[in-house]
């Protein structure tokens, strides 16, 4: 599986943040989107999961499910947590699962795995910033996607929450996933580098 965009442009506000890019990452492997604040990382993640229109060129996935989109292949993780704070953990984590239309599933092992099943009862209202993000990676683990799409990951996160995380990924990635991740900071993992010049 490959993932591949060439001479990929965006447009946003009638302002071209980047044009002519061109990146790939195969099953496997994570690339670190890296640049200054405004050159367009977070762009070129909500662009590869859909969420904006590409101004040129091309994003697509070779070698996945040949019925579904690049998008219904995604799991895209932004820099804000998704969640609705009168349901618990574990009802958010539902949720999450039933709106992406995954299998039934044991939601105490993917909170477990993320060090949150403590907390399962728990109305999302009362988590701290680093348990809010915690439940955001759990949605990762409840729906098996190949792709990870993700935004200042490590953010909220204390020293032991970045372990957790860097082993996920580890994980992911000798499943066969790949991980494509806008970052100012370390992922965890060994990534090649993909640097996004623009305005500071």
């Amino acid at each position: 599986m490959r993932l591949l965009g060439r001479g990929v442009s965006c447009v946003r506000g009638g302002r071209e943040v980047f044009s002519g890019l061109d990146f790939e990452a195969s099953s496997g492997e994570a690339l670190a989107v890296t640049g200054p604040n405004g050159s367009g990382k977070t762009s070129l993640l909500r662009l590869t999961a859909g969420l904006l229109a590409v101004s040129g060129g091309s994003i697509g996935l070779e070698g996945g499910e040949v019925e579904l989109t690049l998008p219904e292949q995604a799991h895209y993780l932004g820099h804000r947590d998704a969640l609705k704070p009168a349901l618990s953990v574990a009802e958010n984590l539902i949720f999450w699962r039933d709106f992406l239309g995954g299998e039934p599933f044991d939601a105490g092992k993917s909170l477990a795995a993320v060090g949150l099943d403590h907390a399962a009862r728990l109305p999302a209202a009362y988590l701290s910033a680093g348990q809010r993000r915690r439940l955001s990676i759990a949605r990762l683990l409840a729906v098996r996607r190949p792709v990870w799409l993700l935004d200042e990951p490590t953010n909220a996160l204390d020293t032991a929450g970045q372990k957790l995380f860097a082993g996920l990924m580890g994980d992911h990635l000798s499943q066969g996933g790949l991980i494509i991740a806008a970052t100012h900071a370390p992922l965890g993992v060994q990534a090649r580098e993909l640097r996004i010049g623009g305005a500071a």
